[in-house]
């Protein structure tokens, strides 16, 4: 017990450390402070040829991504961020027209994914935009865990991704499903092996 308290002080003093003296850290999204390892990488910016090439990767030659009818809309080093328009062949619930939850953890674990090959991309800018793309063939998904927050009904819906930690061989995601209204309808966090 007392050892599990002394980590979560000394975690919570480094997340006050990396947030600086007033604790005003630059954020991803509206409400968690960015990670000081990915700073740097905001001020890296992608080749058209790279966000192409990602794009192409993950809304054609993963197959599964089109049947979901995923699509990217912003690829950062810091974030990834997608769509999926509601369909019959989605619906989880046909008495509310609910999505599936499937089609929110395939979804989610995808934008995670992208998000990672992003910030790999980032690192390794000193390489062409092929050679970069190239080395995704070793990622994959090792852990996944979704909350389901709400119910997902709508139109259509929003998916963000951003890297937590980026390892030599592991990278830590977290991720979020939001409806066309911006509401928070699931979560997820994610693990992905990248070497």
């Amino acid at each position: 017990m007392v050892k599990t308290m002394a980590r979560v002080r000394g975690r919570r003093m480094r997340a006050r450390m990396a947030l600086g003296a007033d604790g005003a850290g630059a954020t991803l999204s509206d409400n968690h402070p960015m990670p000081q390892s990915t700073k740097k990488a905001s001020l890296t910016e992608f080749e058209p040829e790279f966000i192409a090439g990602l794009k192409n990767i993950f809304e054609n030659m993963i197959v599964f991504n089109r049947t979901l009818g995923l699509t990217i809309t912003q690829v950062t080093p810091l974030r990834a961020v997608g769509h999926i328009a509601m369909r019959p062949e989605l619906v989880g619930h046909p008495a509310y027209n609910r999505i599936h939850g499937g089609v929110i953890s395939a979804g989610l674990d995808a934008m995670g994914g992208l998000a990672v090959m992003a910030a790999i991309g980032a690192r390794h800018m000193d390489e062409s935009p092929l050679e970069r793309l190239h080395r995704f063939s070793k990622l994959g998904t090792i852990d996944l865990r979704i909350d389901y927050l709400r119910p997902g009904i709508g139109e259509y819906f929003e998916l963000r991704a951003e890297v937590m930690r980026l390892g030599s061989r592991v990278a830590s995601t977290r991720m979020e499903f939001l409806g066309a209204d911006g509401k928070l309808l699931s979560t997820g966090s994610g693990a992905y092996i990248v070497s």
